[in-house]
């Protein structure tokens, strides 16, 4: 008892003493000139890059007021305020502290950050994108006065302290090292893709502590090979047959520009990313992180292309036979859109036929917008926004048995969804964290 008593103190006093000696803050004497009106920017590119917008902001909410619940395994965490208020907001932070959040996730207060904010990745951005982001947000951000909304994690879970353990274990002080043997258009993708567009965060597998895999790309393979996040599976990136071996270059710019290609759209956090980050992209930074992307070997064990089978689905559709499971149901639901042979419209209804996305080794994203709907991102490339309905109406076997047929039809061939998995992401849908705006905010809206 005494032995546990003192490990447990010991951990609590070492847990407060890792912030200062591990992620110690820049001299106070460290300044930014916040009235650069090049920095100011400058920042506001690299603002777009990291994506603070669409995590920092609620739907209907205002701008970086915080407020966007983000389900996890334990409960809910909400993004918070980082708007330059005083009282609510980050408007006290010095640059030091402005640099000691986002690159070594420790607030002002000196308590750490949940790893739900991607500090892990931007570690290895520059000074002059923390100084330039610094000066956007203290000088271009409006002001919110809005408090931060506790998380639902209970206690024990809910104490801050043992981050300070995860971040010594997994957030290791690092930056960005060239690769001699790629292009330096191919090393400007990895900085981006490593670093502030952080898409490791979201697209590399998580272990058991929700620590990545893999930081960059390394012999396991592991790095921005998949992963489900809130019910999502991030695609692998990779160049393998599951990944983006089917995908040019072009079309991988295209997508991060606009959120769809001929074949596929961005549907879920994708689309936010889209609408709020990547389609604000130079042409230079998608280039370099599509070419960055197109030259991943894939994992261990992975084959490199994708065979489609013989498409034998669109005859037996258009001869009338709905024989196989689920195949009527595809003609009552999906038809009018995606079509008999499964080919969708360009740029209006997604394909299902050769479409990555429906025939992914993890099927998470499939059943969710399914069940769920979703919207496509709106850009200057594509004007009008379409939405695909949800069919949460639909019995878990009629869902199980369309997806089925949906995967393994027009030479698709993926792995067999059960009612089970339908079910859970049911329970997914059903427990989607509440995001917080207050009432006056919604009142003016």
């Amino acid at each position: 008892m005494l032995v546990g008593i003192a490990l447990l103190v010991f951990a609590f006093v070492g847990a407060k003493l890792i912030p200062i000696t591990l992620a110690p803050p820049l001299a106070a004497t460290h300044k930014v000139d916040i009235n650069d009106q090049t920095l100011i920017a400058q920042g506001e590119y690299y603002a777009r890059v990291a994506d603070c917008v669409a995590c920092h902001t609620a739907p209907g909410g205002k701008p970086f007021a915080g407020g966007l619940g983000m389900q996890t395994p334990m409960g809910a965490i909400y993004s918070t305020n980082i708007t330059p208020d005083i009282e609510t907001g980050i408007g006290s932070y010095s640059y030091a502290d402005f640099e000691r959040a986002v690159r070594k996730g420790i607030r002002q207060d000196n308590q750490p950050l949940y790893p739900a904010m991607p500090f892990v990745s931007y570690k290895i951005a520059n000074d002059a994108e923390i100084e330039a982001m610094y000066a956007y947000f203290m000088s271009s951000v409006s002001p919110v006065k809005q408090q931060n909304q506790q998380t639902t994690i209970p206690w024990p879970a809910s104490m801050r302290w043992p981050l300070a353990w995860w971040q010594a274990l997994f957030s290791p002080a690092r930056s960005f090292t060239a690769n001699p043997n790629l292009t330096a258009e191919q090393n400007q993708g990895a900085y981006l893709v490593e670093g502030l567009a952080h898409c490791g965060a979201c697209h590399t597998p998580r272990g058991i502590a929700f620590q990545e895999k893999a930081l960059s790309d390394d012999a396991s393979g592991q790095f921005v090979s998949g992963s489900v996040l809130e019910g999502w599976y991030a695609k692998s990136l990779r160049n393998e047959g599951l990944g983006l071996s089917t995908w040019k270059q072009a079309d991988i710019a295209l997508f991060l520009k606009t959120g769809r290609t001929d074949k596929t759209a961005a549907f879920g956090s994708m689309a936010d990313v889209v609408a709020h980050s990547t389609r604000y992209f130079t042409d230079k930074d998608l280039n370099a992180i599509a070419s960055y992307l197109t030259q991943l070997t894939p994992r261990p064990g992975y084959d490199k292309n994708w065979q489609p089978k013989a498409d034998t689905t669109t005859s037996a559709l258009r001869a009338g036979d709905f024989s196989t499971p689920g195949a009527l149901l595809y003609m009552e639901q999906c038809a009018a859109c995606h079509r008999l042979d499964g080919k969708g419209a360009p740029r209006i209804f997604p394909a299902l036929a050769d479409n990555s996305i429906v025939f992914a080794e993890d099927p998470s994203s499939l059943i969710q917008v399914t069940l769920a709907g979703g919207e496509m991102a709106t850009t200057a490339h594509d004007v009008m926004t379409f939405t695909m309905p949800g069919f949460y109406h639909l019995k878990n076997q009629e869902l199980a048995d369309v997806l089925n047929f949906i995967r393994n039809s027009w030479g698709n061939h993926g792995s067999h969804i059960s009612t089970r998995d339908v079910a859970t992401m049911r329970r997914v849908v059903d427990h989607a964290p509440v995001h917080y705006v207050p009432a006056k905010e919604i009142e003016n809206e």
